[in-house]
């Protein structure tokens, strides 16, 4: 059976973390055996990362870290790997690194933006003009990943900054919430819920309600209303 998760910020990552500073979303690779295992390779390594680091280099460090010891491991136990998304937030900063088609979108003022960008074949294949951005839903290789962690030699990874403000929402999420949740539900659903749990909650129900083929991963961050 599939199983469906959701994380809260505030329940899950606060405990490897205590200044909540750090927040991550890891997804194991489905068609890759113990995916389980590389995406705990990946928070593992992740939550070593201290407050104070400067962020862009810490983080890169510990997923370079975390794709050679998820490589060492594979030679016994055959390939896996992992895809993520993490956020680190210092001085009201946010430090945004991801590779693979887990998403961060950021919600201010009622607006929806989607912070990441996929590696992923059909999004390569957008970017050239080869396929709509509607169409990307049906295409037959929609889930094929161009990057992930513990698969190649060397890993690829891109960042975004986003200075935060007031009221700002951040969600980070697996592939399994945006394969079933467009963008106006996603809004929605983040804009609605009082609480970072109660969005979390709302996104996974929305998700199952839908069919959830894949597992989902939820965490939502809240700023401050000031």
């Amino acid at each position: 059976s599939t199983r469906k998760e959701s994380s809260a910020a505030s329940d899950v990552y606060k405990r490897q973390d205590p200044s909540g500073a750090l927040w991550a979303v890891a997804d194991g690779m489905g068609g890759y055996g113990h995916g389980d295992v590389a995406s705990d390779i990946v928070i593992d390594r992740l939550s070593r990362v201290a407050d104070d680091a400067r962020a862009v280099q810490a983080l890169r460090r510990q997923l370079e870290a975390a794709n050679t010891e998820i490589l060492d491991r594979a030679r016994n136990a055959g390939q896996m790997g992992s895809t993520v998304v993490v956020m680190h937030v210092q001085n009201s900063t946010a430090t945004i690194v991801w590779v693979g088609d887990c998403r961060a979108y950021l919600l201010r003022g009622g607006s929806l933006r989607l912070l990441t960008r996929d590696h992923t074949v059909v999004q390569d294949m957008v970017d050239q003009g080869l396929l709509g951005d509607d169409q990307r839903a049906q295409h037959p290789e929609r889930h094929v990943i161009t990057r992930a962690v513990g698969v190649e030699r060397a890993v690829e990874i891109d960042k975004t900054v986003v200075p935060l403000v007031a009221g700002d929402r951040v969600l980070l999420c697996s592939d399994g919430l945006t394969a079933c949740l467009g963008d106006p539900e996603i809004a929605s659903h983040m804009s609605a819920a009082a609480t970072p749990e109660a969005m979390c909650d709302a996104l996974v129900i929305a998700t199952l309600e839908s069919g959830a083929p894949d597992n989902v991963s939820v965490v939502s961050v809240f700023g401050s209303e000031g």
